[in-house]
């Protein structure tokens, strides 16, 4: 059974030697790990993991970068560990933490926009974050959207049945768990702890980072299965998606031959090279 990790700046707490120790052990343990770290390449949080990954030479790590706000990641990382009590193997496992990605509605309630980079924010909300007592609604995947909020403004959410996490602190979640939750139709509302890196990610330590994410372990397999896999032509791994993220394989060229191709019958066939990682991603 494959372990899946949500990689944060807490990781950088731990002294290298540590943290490389018990990623090893994670590996003896499970076989494999699928972890998930920001899409920034140079994120102090994932560059480690790199490092970590190179003194293991652990082709069976698989660092699946995603651009999605920490509290999103975190409930991904968990629906990936209900995936894994299933019959999905680590390959499979590592695609799906992408494809569901596209299942996440993910926000926040801010006080300040002054140091938002994640979406575009106009002149006009900086000045109004500058006034006392505004509260701005963020919608930062899958589309970015910056309003004030209010009941009458509620930016659009998914329309599949969803529960909705909310973690944060330092504001009023009124507007989150009511005209939210309500236009979104929200199943069920679950208060999380703060993932560690909200207040760097948002850019204000007062926030209540907000997601709707599928709780149905049920629903989250009919999805991952729906989608083609195939076999990774160097390691052997079922896969999905058009690369292995565990030994970087790409699977483009996976489609049948064209007819008009050169007939190869009674040529000496090369033997597959292991790609090469980039020196950051090694």
């Amino acid at each position: 059974m494959p372990s899946v990790i949500t990689v944060t700046s807490d990781d950088l707490a731990l002294p290298l030697e540590e943290q490389v120790t018990r990623v090893s052990a994670a590996l003896d343990a499970h076989g494999h790990i699928v972890a998930l770290a920001p899409a920034e390449a140079d994120d102090p949080a994932r560059r480690r993991l790199h490092t970590v990954r190179s003194a293991l030479e652990a082709d069976r790590l698989a660092i699946v970068p995603l651009s999605l706000p920490p509290l999103a990641r975190a409930l991904l990382g968990e629906q990936l560990r209900q995936l894994s009590g299933t019959d999905l193997g680590p390959g499979v496992l590592a695609g799906a933490a992408r494809l569901l990605s596209y299942y996440l509605h993910s926000g926040a309630l801010l006080g300040s926009v002054a140091k938002l980079d994640r979406v575009p924010v106009g002149v006009g909300s900086h000045v109004k974050s500058l006034v006392p007592g505004r509260h701005f609604a963020v919608i930062a995947h899958p589309e970015p959207y910056l309003g004030e909020a209010d009941a009458q403004s509620v930016p659009p959410g998914p329309g599949y049945q969803t529960q909705l996490a909310v973690a944060g602190k330092g504001l009023d979640p009124g507007w989150i768990t009511g005209p939210l939750a309500a236009a979104w139709h929200s199943q069920h509302l679950r208060e999380v702890p703060l993932p560690p890196d909200s207040a760097r990610w948002w850019g204000t330590a007062k926030l209540v980072e907000f997601t709707a994410y599928i709780a149905d372990v049920g629903m989250l397999y009919q999805l991952v299965t729906s989608v083609r896999r195939d076999t990774c032509t160097w390691c052997g791994l079922e896969v999905i998606g058009d690369q292995c993220l565990f030994c970087a394989t790409r699977l483009a060229e996976r489609q049948t031959p064209a007819k008009h191709a050169a007939d190869t019958r009674g040529r000496s066939v090369e033997t597959p090279r292991r790609p090469q990682l980039e020196p950051h991603k090694r």
